[in-house]
């Protein structure tokens, strides 16, 4: 135990030790990310938002009271919309109403994206237009529209939007996965199309000069895009320039080419200098060569792409489960999981006898599927005297109490074997004993159906004590050992 104390402390003074080697840890987000994070502001930018001196427009509140609106929620999220000289509330209504949204679905966009009243029918109907390029019907695009008001109605990148999206189609991009990039990422379609066509020719060139074939370069482009389309915010500069830092740390072609499928394109939204504090920081709590670093990489390419921050709270949450650096060492993708992850499961695995700090940590990886496989099978093969699971407010543990031969119990005993126990007044007490048969009359039985009836529709529980209470003085109905 002592032993396990000291090495405990001696792994966190190194932690501690690796933290003081930097005064600001964190991700430095590029000026690219800053420019396309205030881009989100250009879609009303050219409407007035002051309202002093100012009232709402009566016109723009009653159209939308008629279309059974909630004004309120528009006046306590974007209330400057109310108060534009200029709007299209009967115009968008019709359009919308024209692809098959019923009423509720049109309050439902307009109160998500009000902004969509400033809107022309003209822009409405040429965003319609185009993106019907990409879904398979209008059900399908009002249905999208209803979940993205926003994607759909931002029109000042139309023509930027059109060009990308052919784009992407000659690329053979399927148009389920570019519907799925105008919902979810619709910054990129902001780009003009020669800097994405310029980051695209950028990632095939450099796959090629990994060592990629040419017969796989457009499943492997499809696939990063398919899997982080936001690559195509970075420029082609910086793409280059992460690619070249970990050549520079002796990584191989091939191991580069790993770590980009492993990092699903992440890596790109990093920076060389965040990458590298990273890895100084991994390197001095691991206390391993450059060698042995790249090698924990490769296994967990976390330690390159979450920040210093990120690290040291993984590493701070495994140590003080009692988790020495050196199982770390083996097992470094348990970083990948949050701390409160890793609480969950090391609890759950603690109830079936599990120690972890003598055991492996392979049973606290995976996905939550994973994991609940790994725990099914240590629970299969548990001692069953040493599986204390957790009890939770959820299920109560449930007891019936049954008569004890040749004693006499009145029906309120019948009830509380169908029912969970409850905390009533006064409270149901039997005694317990092996199973028996009761025997009861069929007046008894006829009223026991109404109560269970009238139990059923009112919820009113208390009502069985005081019912049976009074069969048992009316019938002498009681219940007796056959």
């Amino acid at each position: 135990m002592l032993r396990g104390v000291a090495h405990s402390a001696k792994d966190i003074f190194t932690l501690l030790l690796a933290r003081s080697q930097y005064c600001n840890p964190g991700l430095n987000f590029s000026l690219l990310w800053t420019e396309v994070t205030n881009r989100s502001i250009l879609p009303h930018s050219h409407y007035t938002t002051d309202k002093r001196s100012r009232e709402e427009n009566k016109e723009i509140i009653k159209s939308l009271y008629r279309l059974s609106v909630d004004i309120k929620k528009i006046r306590r999220l974007k209330e400057w919309v109310l108060f534009q000289d200029v709007a299209y509330v009967k115009e968008v209504a019709n359009i919308l109403q024209e692809m098959g949204a019923d009423e509720t679905t049109i309050a439902s966009i307009l109160e998500r994206w009000p902004e969509a009243i400033l809107r022309s029918p003209a822009e409405i109907n040429s965003q319609r237009a185009l993106w019907q390029l990409v879904c398979q019907n209008e059900k399908q695009l009002i249905k999208l529209i209803e979940q993205f008001p926003e994607s759909f109605f931002t029109t000042e990148y139309h023509e930027n939007q059109k060009a990308n999206i052919l784009f992407f189609q000659e690329l053979g991009l399927k148009n389920n996965i570019i519907t799925r990039f105008l919902t979810s990422a619709p910054s990129i379609f902001y780009n003009p199309v020669e800097k994405n066509k310029d980051t695209i020719k950028t990632l095939q060139r450099n796959y090629l000069s990994l060592g990629g074939s040419d017969a796989n370069m457009k499943i492997w482009i499809m696939k990063l895009l398919s899997q982080n389309p936001f690559i195509l915010l970075n420029t082609a500069t910086a793409v280059q320039e992460n690619l070249e830092f970990l050549q520079k740390n002796d990584f191989t072609n091939h191991e580069v080419l790993q770590l980009l499928s492993k990092l699903k394109g992440f890596i790109f939204q990093l920076t060389p200098t965040t990458m590298q504090k990273s890895m100084l920081f991994s390197k001095n709590v691991f206390k391993c060569s450059d060698q042995d670093l790249k090698q924990l990489v490769l296994k967990c390419p976390a330690l390159l792409y979450y920040s210093v921050a990120i690290l040291e709270e993984r590493f701070e949450g495994l140590l003080k489960e009692g988790i020495s650096i050196e199982q770390i060492k083996e097992t470094p993708v348990v970083l990948e999981l949050t701390t409160q992850i890793v609480q969950y499961r090391i609890k759950k695995l603690s109830a079936l006898g599990y120690n972890i700090k003598s055991g492996t940590l392979e049973t606290l990886n995976g996905t939550k599927k994973d994991f609940e496989v790994s725990y099914g099978t240590l629970l299969a093969t548990a001692d069953p005297t040493a599986v204390t699971p957790p009890a939770t407010a959820e299920t109560p543990p449930l007891t019936i109490p049954t008569p004890i031969e040749g004693t006499d119990v009145t029906a309120v005993l019948v009830i509380s074997k169908l029912f969970p126990p409850i905390q009533a007044t006064p409270p149901i007490v039997a005694p317990t004993a092996p199973f028996v048969t009761l025997e009861v009359r069929w007046e008894f039985l006829l009223i026991f159906v109404r109560l269970i009836h009238y139990c059923l529709k009112e919820k009113f529980t208390y009502a069985v004590y005081l019912f049976w209470q009074s069969v048992n003085v009316t019938f002498k109905s009681k219940i007796h050992v056959v």
